[in-house]
Formats: structure tokens, C-alpha cells, sequence
């Protein structure tokens, strides 16, 4: 497949869902609804998340997928999205399973990860849950030729989207396109009204884990600097090795027991504001 500029090229998930995501929505835990071992929780970002170790991946779906066998199944979103292509794979693996898949969007599909919810045969949503729906986003430089060749590459995709959403929502493809041109959150009942879901959870079906969206709010700070240092020009893995020079834990996770670990986070985001200004 050919790609434009530096020839590496990821569609990522924007900062700014990110951020939403940690304030509104981070956190969410299943409580009142039915568990059993026909339920996928999907309570990450897509694709393998460096600062985390997790992250939801089409190979991890897939062998829970084989692990439930021929059986119904449910999966439970929360998450801001992150790498499209992976998203992309997880909807196929997911609409390749023989039985039936409830999709209950418990606090947010955004991005990518609302494409994977697109593979409900049935698709529930809180009434303060949300879905959201953009053009694919990328991290890209050069000169004004490598930027045309970038959003020419960039088009089929988009499109792909469009038509992934129009079949399952029956909503016309254009109007699609321009929800999607302008980065459309949808709350409940405006998702079960243009056809991405087609009913409600019930109320007391999610509740808030305060610790967990804590440690989604430190982790999302990590994962906005980098994007500030990629989109400076730095390496993913330069940008990565510097963050982790600074918080002073090289590898470990955000809410490692680590002396002086906790202490770098007001440093790195003061970097991060400087970056942006």
C-alpha cells in the first residue's frame, strides 16, 4: 500500500477526544448489567497502547471470540478511539462471528472505536453516552506536495467510514460525510435517531470508578505530550524515550509506586503547554 511522505503513516485518535473522553466519560465500569463469559469489555484505547501495556487489538478479540465459541456475544465500549486501521480489523472480526453481537455503548464510541461498534446486530447506548464520528486523523509533515498526497491518500478511508456507518445507520452517505467533516459527537437519542443505535440502556446500567478515571486522566496527559513532540518533529520513539527520561519510571506504567514518578507530571505538562504555544 502506498504511503505519502515519510512512508508511515497512522490514523490516530485527536487530543481533544482524548481529553473529553477522560472528563466525561473515563472511568465507566459495568454495574448493574448482566455479566457472563459471552462479554468482550472494551474499556481502552484501540489498537496497543504504549503508556498503558493495553489497548483493545483485533487479536485479542478474535481469541476471546474463539474462547466463546459459537454463542452470542456482548461487547461493552467505552473508549476514545485511537488506531483506525485496527479498528477496522476488530469491526470484520467481529461481523465474521457466526452468533449474534450486542454492542452497549456504556460511555463513549468515538473515533475508531465507533466504527467497531457499527458491528452490533443490535446496538445499545446510554442516554448520556455518546458516539462520535470524524474524518481520519492523522500526524503528517512536509512540503505542500507530500500534504495533497497525504489527503489523497487519506480519501478511501474516509470513505470506507461513510460506508460502514450509512449501511449500518441507513442514513444518507452524504449527510454522513458532512457529520463526519465536522467531528459530530451524538448522545444517545440522537444516535438511536439517525440509525447508529437503536435503543437505550437502562439507567443504573454504569457506574463511575474514580481511582480508574484518575489513572485515565495521567495516562491521556502522557499520551496528548507525545503527539505534541511527534507533531514537532520528533520520532515516535524519540518522543516516547524523552517522556519517560522525565518521569523518571522508563517503561512502568503512570501510577507505578515509583519514588519521584508522580512529581514529573506537573513537569510534563509544562512542556506539553509550552509545545503549544
Amino acid at each position: 500500500m502506498p504511503m505519502p511522505a515519510s512512508r508511515d503513516v497512522s490514523a490516530l485518535t485527536k487530543p481533544q477526544v482524548f481529553e473529553k473522553w477522560s472528563a466525561d466519560a473515563a472511568g465507566l465500569r459495568p454495574n448493574a448489567l448482566e455479566q457472563g463469559d459471552n462479554v468482550i469489555t472494551m474499556f481502552d484505547v484501540v489498537g496497543e497502547d504504549f503508556w498503558s501495556g493495553g489497548g483493545i487489538t483485533a487479536k485479542k478479540v478474535a481469541s476471546q471470540l474463539r474462547a466463546i465459541g459459537d454463542r452470542p456475544v456482548t461487547c461493552q465500549i467505552n473508549s476514545p478511539g485511537g488506531d483506525m486501521f485496527e479498528g477496522i480489523a476488530i469491526y470484520n472480526v467481529l461481523r465474521e462471528h457466526p452468533q449474534p453481537i450486542t454492542v452497549q455503548v456504556m460511555g463513549m464510541a468515538a473515533s475508531a472505536a465507533s466504527i467497531i461498534a457499527m458491528a452490533g446486530d443490535n446496538i445499545e447506548i446510554g442516554a448520556a453516552s455518546f458516539i462520535m464520528i470524524h474524518n481520519c486523523w492523522v500526524l503528517a509533515m512536509g512540503n505542500r506536495h507530500d500534504m495533497r498526497e497525504t489527503a489523497e491518500f487519506l480519501e478511501p478511508f474516509d470513505q470506507a467510514m461513510v460506508d460502514v456507518y450509512a449501511q449500518r445507520s441507513g442514513s444518507d452517505a452524504k449527510k454522513i460525510a458532512k457529520w463526519m467533516d465536522d467531528e459530530t459527537f451524538m448522545s444517545g437519542s440522537m444516535a438511536i435517531e439517525r440509525g447508529f443505535a437503536d435503543a437505550l440502556l437502562d439507567a443504573d446500567a454504569v457506574k463511575v470508578d474514580e481511582k480508574a478515571k484518575a489513572q485515565d486522566r495521567e495516562v491521556n496527559d502522557l499520551r496528548a505530550l507525545e503527539l505534541e513532540l511527534v507533531s514537532a518533529g520528533h520520532t515516535r520513539t524519540d518522543a516516547r524515550a524523552r517522556i519517560n527520561k522525565i518521569k523518571g519510571t522508563p517503561g512502568a506504567a503512570v501510577d507505578d509506586a515509583t519514588p519521584g514518578a508522580g512529581e514529573h507530571l506537573t513537569d510534563l505538562l509544562g512542556l506539553a503547554a509550552f509545545l503549544k504555544s
